[in-house]
């Protein structure tokens, strides 16, 4: 039986917004590449970071990094302190996207992001469109993130949502391989060109 698609999931970070923090440490280290990789594959590394994601306080967190290594306080507290240079924009392909999806009135569309409690203010600050959905689970705000199932659980069940019968688009493949148990249909994001023809292929048209 074919599921006619009503309802469009959205991940933000990698998809509608080009976020690393690659960006910010670059100018901290003078275009040093190496020093960059190296202190966000040691320091505050993706692992540390996605504990915030899944609702650690960043006080808590930066106190950590600095208890274990405080030769490199200053560098550890410019991660949040300086969050917002972590951002190159919005991907404007993804974005006129998923504007024209939500103008046709065809679909309801949510977000589903990994992002801390404490940064979301500023995160719709940065990129007024966010406000735009017609529903947003943020990881932070719910104390666990992608890929665990309860976030998948807590999006569904908050939105009456037929998995079915909506479309989940993630950059990250472990977050589409958990939205597939679902029985979402799952897109594993990597360029516009494929994205849209993946939507197509589901009947979505723009």
């Amino acid at each position: 039986m074919e599921h006619k698609i009503d309802t469009i999931i959205f991940d933000l970070g990698g998809v509608l917004v080009d976020w690393n923090p690659a960006y910010l440490y670059k100018k901290v280290f003078n275009g040093d590449v190496t020093k960059v990789n190296w202190f966000l594959s040691s320091v505050c590394t993706t692992e540390w970071n996605t504990e915030q994601d899944a609702g650690r306080t960043i006080e808590e967190a930066v106190k950590q990094k600095v208890t274990e290594f405080p030769e490199y306080e200053d560098w550890i507290r410019l991660y949040y302190n300086e969050w917002h240079h972590m951002f190159s924009g919005p991907i404007h392909q993804n974005v006129e996207l998923f504007k024209t999806l939500k103008a046709s009135g065809n679909y309801k569309i949510y977000a589903l992001t990994n992002w801390s409690a404490e940064k979301w203010d500023k995160a719709i600050e940065l990129f007024p469109f966010f406000k735009d959905f017609d529903g947003v689970v943020v990881s932070g705000k719910e104390k666990t993130r992608k890929p665990f199932p309860k976030i998948y659980n807590i999006i569904l069940n908050r939105y009456n949502i037929t998995p079915e019968n909506a479309v989940f688009i993630d950059d990250n493949k472990e977050n589409v391989i958990a939205a597939s148990s679902f029985n979402l249909n799952a897109i594993h994001f990597k360029t516009h060109e494929k994205l849209k023809e993946k939507l197509n292929s589901l009947q979505i048209f723009f």
